[in-house]
C-alpha cells in the first residue's frame, strides 16, 4: 500500500474510532506494512488528565502511554489491511512486560515505535517502545483483538 507520510490527525481519525480526549496519536512518521510504525503524541498541559494527575506536578499516566502504543498498533494494522475504522473496534486484551523508566510531562513529544510480532485470527501482538528525546520512557507487549461493531 502506498501511504503518504506523514499522516496527520485527520487521516488517523479515518483509521481509528478514538476521538478527543482519548485519541493519543497525533501523527504517523514511519510505516512498513505488516511490520512497524512510528507515531507521535505531543503532550501538552491542556490534556484533561493533568488536572488530577498530579496537581502542581503534572505526569502523563503510564496506562495512557501504553494506550498510545496500542493505538499506534491499531493504525499499523489498519494501514496494512487498507481499511478504515468504520464498523471495527479494537480492544486491548492483554499487556505483558510493561516497564516505565521515566516520567512523561507537558512539553514532551512521545515517539511511539510499534512492531507487529504476529497475528492470531482476529488478534494482533505488538511490541511497543515509547521514547522522549531518544530515551526510552516505557515499553510493553500488547495484544489487541478486532471486533465488528
Amino acid at each position: 500500500m502506498d501511504v503518504q507520510l506523514p499522516l496527520d490527525v485527520v487521516a488517523i481519525q479515518h483509521l481509528l474510532p478514538h476521538r478527543y480526549p482519548f485519541l493519543l496519536v497525533d501523527r504517523v512518521t514511519e510505516f512498513e506494512s505488516n511490520k512497524r510504525i512510528v507515531g507521535i503524541k505531543n503532550v501538552t498541559i491542556n490534556e484533561p488528565f493533568f488536572q488530577g494527575h498530579f496537581p502542581g506536578h503534572p505526569v502523563m499516566p503510564g496506562v495512557l502511554v501504553i494506550e498510545a502504543l496500542a493505538q499506534a498498533g491499531g493504525i499499523l494494522t489498519q494501514l496494512s489491511h487498507q481499511s478504515g475504522a468504520e464498523g471495527k473496534l479494537f480492544y486491548l486484551v492483554k499487556i505483558d512486560n510493561a516497564k516505565f523508566s521515566k516520567m512523561v510531562v507537558p512539553g514532551d513529544q512521545l515517539s511511539l515505535q510499534v512492531e507487529l510480532k504476529r497475528t492470531i485470527r482476529n488478534m494482533a501482538l505488538y511490541s511497543g517502545i515509547a521514547r522522549v528525546d531518544g530515551e526510552q520512557v516505557a515499553c510493553a507487549d500488547i495484544l489487541c483483538a478486532e471486533v465488528k461493531a
